[in-house]
């Protein structure tokens, strides 16, 4: 698999991946922060709109940006996936440069943290391969900004937090879900918990989904399951352990490598059907990821408890993919432009994780403060393996209209491939000091070493790094339900993104300054929140080209993002809810100039549901975001708008159904303009659910 590796420290995945290769997830495992869990007030049995992190720090006490999408969104818009919920999330875009491979960014840099549960799951090189599906979480949790309360490491864009499903409830629960719609969508998942034994002491919880569909993408379809399981077993009043496993797959076939050349060799913009695409028959790429974890959790008495976490996940990429490069000619005089570059990919991930921490109050000159101590370790393995074609350089037929027909060759043997191991090893502290009623401090700080040994496509990867950073927030209550709030962290990204010489670039360094105000309004039924940042970063790697072998080079620029959101999200009446916030940035480089101009400088992200009879509930969404353009300047998108729109119906107490319709106006858009190549994103769409509980 043509790559480059990438280093992850704490829940990070820290790098930006290659337009013309599937690039190689070398992360750091383990790498964890402080979860950030906070009491959705989206979910109808969740009614409080306080939260806490490890600190037990109220919502309008944490010093940061935080959005919750919660059950009942997902389930009100049909958030099966994780493109679909982090579209509807303030401040986030994201960026389909490929059928199976997305990015995410906020705050005009790319998200590379994500966590399962409060523990590292980055994803490779920033980006998801496949379709990771929504059904085994209860929620997901995304902090904008610093990266969790101690950013010593880390993208201080946002961070992505999965909040698993628990078997926390004796009571017998199931639930079931059957879904039709566009492009022959086939949907059904379930979900059933309850008592193992007669005193509930033993519980478990069993969730499986599994979607078949095809596309408005000539020959291209993707099939997805899932299958979930927990077990929470009580030792004692005081012990909780859980153990579970989350098995997913993804297998795409006529997938896009790449996606379809924007401009022809005069330099004109191409408008292609939106149908279009770059794939070949034959292609196909699957995605495996399991992950299988324990936690024992422990109250110790007097506000004290502790916990410890260990989980391996394992994932696989094996695929054969078809890339086409080069710049259309017009007319296809004298001949198309257009070549292939067929591959081969097989990759394997193996990374292990041990976290533990502590956390509870103390007394100090006469007033309560909370403290948060931890530990982290991991070890992560890959290998992986590429085999090329002799038939690369082959001509291509002009993409338009093409039926995807290419011999498909027989892939040499390996040649290339990767060979790394890594350790990572940290220690993490927060605490939150209450210096009067009004006023609270928030310190912390993050030590880690990271140390690595292999090889990858033949470029040396032994290197050593090691940080300690500080994170330092301020939280004041201005009564009235509002408080105030100021928050200060330093980055640090050790990173392998090399040069034309294949020469690392060396770490990022930078900083993160945010200031907000946080209120409650309605009895605390409605939150708001309204924050000004400023972020800047050294040595942020910027893809400038590819080499002969179409692996990309960077080199290292200086970037500051400052800007401002606004956020609102609960409940206006008893039967009218809304979430939604609008973000305006500055992207500028060292010289005063513009960079990343594919990232829209003002984004807007609404969606609201209201309850107009007892059995019937009304939805809508929009999605707005400012003119882009490509990397060279020379494809422009403008601003647009999608909307969708969803209706539900309650018949009785078990069964529901409910219908969508997505991109009611049918809005032609680019998936995004991250790279020099594109496609086009969904049309309209109709789908129908038909729901039952007991």
């Amino acid at each position: 698999m043509k790559s480059k590796t990438v280093l992850i420290l704490s829940p990070l995945a820290l790098a930006t991946g290659a337009a013309l290769a599937q690039q190689t997830p070398v992360e750091v495992p383990g790498a964890t922060l402080p979860t950030v869990r906070v009491q959705a007030k989206a979910a109808d049995d969740e009614k409080s709109s306080s939260g806490a992190t490890r600190l037990e720090m109220a919502l309008r006490e944490t010093p940061q940006s935080v959005t919750v999408i919660g059950q009942q969104q997902i389930r009100d818009f049909g958030l099966t996936d994780i493109n679909k919920l982090l579209d509807l999330t303030p401040g986030v875009l994201v960026e389909r440069v490929e059928t199976d491979r997305t990015y995410f960014s906020a705050r005009g840099f790319d998200i590379q943290n994500f966590q399962v549960d409060g523990l590292g799951l980055p994803f490779a090189n920033g980006a998801q391969w496949g379709a990771l599906d929504t059904a085994a979480f209860e929620r997901v949790e995304v902090l904008r900004g610093a990266t969790g309360l101690l950013a010593g490491t880390g993208n201080p864009s946002a961070t992505v937090n999965f909040i698993r499903k628990r078997a926390a409830s004796k009571a017998f629960a199931a639930s079931a879900a059957v879904t039709l719609g566009s492009w022959n969508q086939h949907r059904i998942e379930a979900d059933v918990s309850g008592s193992l034994n007669a005193d509930g002491s033993l519980r478990g919880r069993l969730v499986v989904a599994d979607e078949d569909k095809d596309s408005w993408l000539d020959r291209y379809s993707q099939h997805r399951s899932l299958g979930y399981g927990v077990l929470e077993l009580d030792i004692g009043r005081n012990t909780l352990l859980t153990v579970g496993l989350n098995a997913q797959r993804s297998k795409a076939d006529s997938p896009m490598w790449g996606a379809l050349p924007m401009v022809d060799s005069t330099g004109k913009r191409i408008d292609y059907s939106r149908n279009t695409s770059s794939a070949a028959d034959w292609a196909w790429w699957t995605n495996r990821d399991t992950e299988a974890f324990a936690e024992l959790s422990h109250d110790l008495g007097g506000g004290w408890q502790t916990r410890a976490t260990v989980s391996r996940r394992s994932r696989s990429t094996p695929s054969e993919l078809f890339y086409v490069y080069g710049t259309p000619n017009p007319g296809g005089v004298p001949d198309s432009g257009l070549y292939a570059y067929p591959s081969a990919f097989d990759g394997k991930y193996v990374d292990s994780v041990a976290d533990l921490y502590v956390s509870g109050p103390f007394s100090l000159f006469g007033r309560q403060h909370q403290l948060m101590l931890g530990l982290n370790g991991g070890r992560q393995t890959l290998s992986e393996l590429s085999l090329y074609a002799g038939n690369i350089g082959a001509a291509v037929p002009d993409l338009q209209g093409w039926n995807g027909a290419f011999p498909k060759p027989a892939f040499g043997a390996s040649t290339d491939g990767s060979d790394v191991s890594r350790r990572r090893e940290s220690a993490y502290a927060a605490a939150q000091f209450s210096v009067s009623d009004a006023l609270k401090l928030v310190t912390g700080f993050n030590a880690t070493r990271v140390r690595n040994g292999g090889t990858s496509y033949g470029v040396e990867q032994a290197y050593s790094h090691s940080a300690v950073k500080p994170y330092l927030g301020a939280v004041l209550d201005l009564g009235a339900s509002t408080s105030a709030y100021a928050s200060y962290a330093e980055v640090f990204n050790p990173q392998l993104e090399a040069d034309i010489n294949r020469k690392p670039l060396g770490p990022l360094e930078g900083s993160n300054l945010e200031a907000g105000i946080k209120t409650e309004w309605l009895d605390g039924q409605l939150n708001a929140s309204a924050a000004v940042f400023r972020t800047r970063q050294q040595n942020v790697p910027v893809q400038v080209g590819t080499r002969p072998d179409f692996s990309a080079y960077y080199e290292g620029i200086t970037a500051t993002s400052t800007g401002y959101e606004l956020e609102l999200s609960g409940k206006l009446t008893p039967d009218w809810r809304i979430a939604g916030g609008w973000t305006q940035l500055r992207l500028k480089g060292s010289s005063g100039d513009e960079v990343n101009r594919y990232i829209p400088r003002r984004v807007l992200r609404l969606s609201s549901t209201y309850q107009l009879l007892p059995q019937l509930k009304l939805g809508a969404a929009v999605r707005w975001q400012s003119e882009i353009s490509d990397p060279a300047q020379v494809v422009r998108q403008k601003a647009y708008a999608v909307v969708d729109l969803n209706a539900g119906w309650e018949f009785n107490r078990q069964w529901s159904a409910g219908l969508a319709v997505n991109n009611v106006a049918d809005t032609t858009y680019l998936g995004s303009l991250k790279w020099d190549q594109a496609y086009y994103a969904a049309p309209r769409s109709v789908s129908a659910t038909l729901s039952w509980k007991y």
